[in-house]
Formats: C-alpha cells, sequence, structure tokens
C-alpha cells in the first residue's frame, strides 16, 4: 500500500474525528435504530430507515478514516532543518509576479487540503511546480487561465 504523506495536524483531525464517530455518532444511530424498531412495522417506518441509512454513512466514514490513517506517513516538518527548500508540510509566501499580489499556502496532504485556509494539496499544480525550489526562485506554474509566474517570498517551518 502506498504512504499518503500527512502533517501531525491533519492526523490529529482525523483521529478526533473517529473518536467522536466511534463514540459518540455510533452509539446514538444504534439507539435511534432501537427506538423506531419499538414503533412497529419496519416496511413503513421512516424514523428507522433513515436511522439506517445514518448508521451507514457513519461506518462508511469510519472505515475511510482507518483506511487514511493506516496508510498515512505523518511528516512532522519542525523536525525538519529548515533549509530554505520547499518541501511538504511548509507554509510558502509567494508573489504573483504578474499583478504583483502576495498569497501564503501551506503544502499538506492530499485530505487535508482547504484553500480557503491557505491549505493546498501536495499533488495540486501548484505545490508540484514548488517542491525542491528554494527562497528567491522564479517559478511558472500552468493554470486553466495560461501561465503564472510566482516568486518564492519565504519559506517557513510552522
Amino acid at each position: 500500500m502506498n504512504k499518503v504523506p500527512m502533517t501531525v495536524a491533519g492526523e490529529a483531525r482525523l483521529r478526533k474525528e473517529l473518536e467522536y464517530l466511534k463514540g459518540e455518532a455510533r452509539p446514538k444511530v444504534i439507539a435511534d435504530i432501537a427506538d423506531a424498531r419499538e414503533h412497529g412495522d419496519l416496511k413503513e417506518n421512516a424514523e428507522y430507515h433513515a436511522a439506517r441509512e445514518q448508521q451507514g454513512f457513519i461506518e462508511g466514514r469510519i472505515k475511510e478514516i482507518e483506511s487514511k490513517l493506516s496508510a498515512a506517513q505523518v511528516i512532522d516538518v519542525m523536525k525538519l532543518p529548515q533549509t530554505g527548500k520547499v518541501i511538504f508540510g511548509v507554509t510558502v509566501e509567494l508573489i504573483n509576479l504578474n499583478n504583483d499580489e502576495t498569497v501564503t499556502y501551506q503544502i499538506v496532504g492530499e485530505d487535508e487540503a482547504e484553500i480557503k485556509a491557505g491549505k493546498i494539496s501536495v499533488t495540486s499544480p501548484i505545490a508540484r511546480a514548488l517542491i525542491g525550489k528554494e527562497e528567491g526562485d522564479v517559478v511558472v506554474v500552468n493554470t486553466p487561465g495560461g501561465e503564472v509566474e510566482y516568486e518564492i517570498a519565504g519559506v517557513e517551518h510552522r
């Protein structure tokens, strides 16, 4: 099985969600199913069918999280030497040379990516273009709107 890179924060978030699903959501839906069964005929019992469907979603998500955690290679960027190189987990400050806008991104695993929070997937075109480059380098990123040039203004281990 291929290992999937993940930050320490990403692993903690998944473990917290797994704990919630197993400790709170699963027991609640089991109780909901038991309550619905007491209402009689299961064929026409909407509460029962809704609870069973919810149980399916919860069990599916538990399996998905367990699978992701078993394949995760957790990388703590704080334990790596600061070389000024762009690697997985670092926070990169970029200057768009086309319009002088400054953006900041953290390069994270696929499941942690959230563009509004400034977190981009290591497999995204911009992250792939940045990996291995150093502070001060100019990088050309192919986007659907054309090529965009960025200068790497800073690389931080956060």
